[in-house]
């Protein structure tokens, strides 16, 4: 992998994502019940029913905690504010439509809760939710520990670029709009993020991030 920027249309990942998400999913049971207290409102029905937010939560905490894992490398952190993420979503289910992009909005209220406790654990400021564990999400395989610690090293903008794209397989334009930047900026931060990456990675971590 050199320092050049990707191609949109070649070299799409195929990364084994298995060791950096949860090996079984948690049920329906998880979402604490307090959420259910949330302020519900269906709007003009075209959002999820009840059933399909469920539904929707169990298929796909263990990805999205994956997946934030991988941009913040905290474990801890990522569960916890994906967990947060989806008490948030269930107060605007009816805003949610299965067919549109629930998991983009998901994953980018989950980054921006992580980045803006790790500010305030900075500060100083006690985070309640941090060391709280989910019991139904083990932790992630020991031989991708290596890949996340690499990507840690890259300053947020670039991990974040990195992740969406390689991992999470969105195109620029789909990480250009996750993120609200210009995709010539999302290519910039593709291009030095991969060539900073290279010098922290083994060739064997390296080809299982991005393999053509």
């Amino acid at each position: 992998m050199g320092p050049g920027g990707p191609d949109t249309g070649a070299g799409r990942s195929g990364a084994d994502l298995s060791g950096i998400r949860c090996n079984r999913p948690p049920t329906a049971s998880v979402l604490p019940a307090g959420a259910r207290a949330f302020d519900a409102n269906d709007g003009n029905g075209n959002g999820m029913t009840d059933e399909e937010f469920d539904a929707f939560y169990v298929s796909s905490f263990s990805l999205l905690v994956g997946q934030v894992y991988a941009m913040t490398g905290d474990w801890n952190e990522a569960q916890d504010a994906v967990q947060e993420a989806f008490l948030r979503a269930w107060g605007r289910r009816g805003q949610l439509s299965g067919s549109g992009s629930p998991h983009a909005w998901i994953r980018t209220v989950a980054w921006r809760l992580a980045v803006s406790r790790w500010r305030r654990a900075r500060r100083g400021l006690d985070l309640v939710l941090r060391n709280h564990l989910h019991e139904d999400a083990p932790g992630p395989a020991p031989e991708h520990t290596a890949l996340v610690a690499g990507l840690r090293r890259l300053p947020a903008a670039q991990r974040q670029a990195i992740v969406l794209f390689h991992l999470c397989d969105l195109t620029v334009a789909e990480v250009a709009q996750e993120t609200g930047v210009a995709e010539g900026t999302v290519k910039a931060r593709l291009s030095r993020g991969r060539a900073a990456l290279a010098e922290h990675l083994s060739d064997r971590d390296e080809k299982e991030l991005i393999r053509a």
